[in-house]
């Protein structure tokens, strides 16, 4: 067990140099969290008969914590004797955070899950399953939609439930845009996506950011267009031909002139939505017209976007758009083996997934709620942006998307590392996207191999 958990942390330090675009804030469509059911109910929870001070980490930005914060002052003012030490932190801190408390074998009670790495603290049996919590009543799942459920399933155990959908989504600055006349499709091809790259360039002066050291979503999305599911067990899906045409994009951005120089992420906390080259900058040459998000970071992009600037939302551009789009769990909660009241954590799982008043205060932002009954109960209190990103899901979505690739195997962490490096030598000239692609498409399947049961 040792062994295995000093993997996990050297593979979770690895990750933290990553920013999950799922992760940040967000709303999805009610119709895709599932169909119409009855039942949700908005009754306090009769109070707890053990209490005590339970542990809860997420990641995120302030207007998660803040909600968050909320719904556990709720659950403690419904429940007393149960109170909270609520753990907040960005992206890459949490995931530092979370491997040096796997080591010592002191995680919080809950934790917020994603679904690229819930397979590896399931494999290191860091996580409590659920399914008895689930069979015994503790919680419903009656109202949830049973696919979009099953996404937290690790071989025969349910060990996360979902906490909501979102999808993929291009956020850019429309107000830029429309000042020079330049109309966004939905859908674009990648073609479409660089012709327009260019147009932009030429006449805003804006650059593009292709999710520079936070590739780690997009480039699945990118070779999901040829079929390809990038990690499997024990190697790397493709050929080292879909890398390679994966690192031109930047080569080629960076030479033609319409990607952002590297250099300006020196002195920023790469994920951070506050320090996105979107919202952030001086002027247009070093500050980015587009940013690879999901739907559930629009409020949080909006709040942080300049006085004025209004924020757009497409699809990310893809050879094939309709294979490489999907809707994703946006994040999990879980439960790990070092909490010491886990029946009670059980219970605050249940407490978020089915109780709307808890949900009137959360209003989606991680995504439209698992429960149908919910989402449709809190629909009429949503503002007008989770309003957008449900209609964006079931109109533009929905019907043009594929099934999402199944969670990430162990050596996943690993590989997206050496494939931010990569891009960082491609990006600033001192490797070419060819090498780049040969490299990761060689040292990556060595590397899944290595962690190959």
């Amino acid at each position: 067990m040792k062994k295995k958990i000093a993997v996990l942390l050297t593979l979770t330090l690895a990750a933290a140099g990553l920013s999950a675009c799922s992760g940040s804030s967000g709303t999805s469509g009610t119709q895709a969290a599932g169909s119409k059911a009855e039942g949700a109910s908005t009754e306090a929870q009769a109070p707890s008969s053990e209490g005590g001070e339970l542990v809860m980490a997420w990641w995120g930005n302030q207007v998660r914590n803040e909600r968050t914060q909320a719904i556990l002052d709720l659950y403690s003012e419904q429940n007393p004797g149960v109170t909270f030490d609520g753990q907040f932190s960005e992206w890459a801190d949490y995931w530092n955070k979370l491997a040096t408390a796997a080591a010592g074998h002191s995680m919080p009670d809950i934790v917020q899950m994603d679904y690229k790495y819930i397979s590896q603290y399931v494999n290191n049996d860091l996580l409590v399953d659920l399914a008895p919590y689930i069979e015994n009543g503790t919680i419903d799942v009656s109202n949830c939609n049973e696919d979009v459920l099953n996404s937290g399933k690790v071989g025969d155990g349910l060990y996360a439930i979902c906490n909501g959908i979102n999808a993929p989504a291009l956020l850019y600055n429309k107000t830029a845009l429309d000042e020079a006349g330049i109309t966004v499709k939905d859908n674009m091809t990648m073609d479409e996506f660089i012709t327009l790259c260019r147009e932009i360039r030429e006449k805003t002066g804006y650059k593009t950011n292709i999710a520079y050291n936070n590739g780690e979503n997009f480039i699945e999305y990118f070779l999901r267009a040829n079929d390809v599911v990038m990690f499997g067990e024990g190697k790397l899906g493709g050929t080292a031909e879909d890398y390679i045409s994966y690192f031109k994009l930047y080569e080629e951005g960076i030479r033609d002139g319409w990607v952002v120089d590297p250099s300006i992420f020196a002195e920023r906390t790469i994920g951070s939505v506050e320090q996105d080259p979107m919202v952030y900058g001086s002027s247009p040459e070093t500050m980015s017209w587009c940013a690879f998000n999901y739907t559930n970071q629009l409020t949080a992009v909006r709040s942080a976007a300049p006085e004025g600037v209004e924020i757009g939302m497409t699809t990310w551009p893809s050879p094939d758009p309709v294979r490489s789009d999907y809707l994703k769990p946006s994040q999990f909660f879980a439960i790990t083996k070092d909490s010491a009241n886990p029946d009670e954590a059980a219970k605050v799982l249940d407490f978020i997934t089915n109780s709307v008043e808890c949900n009137n205060i959360l209003l989606g932002e991680r995504g439209i709620p698992l429960s149908a009954s919910v989402a449709d109960a809190i629909s009429p209190n949503m503002d007008e942006t989770s309003q957008e990103v449900i209609k964006f899901i079931n109109e533009v979505v929905s019907e043009n998307s594929s099934q999402i690739n199944p969670p990430s195997a162990d050596g996943s962490s690993e590989v997206n590392d050496l494939l931010n490096k990569l891009e960082e030598s491609v990006c600033y000239g001192q490797m070419t996207a060819e090498d780049a692609g040969q490299q990761l498409f060689t040292e990556g399947s060595k590397i899944m191999e290595s962690k190959k049961n």
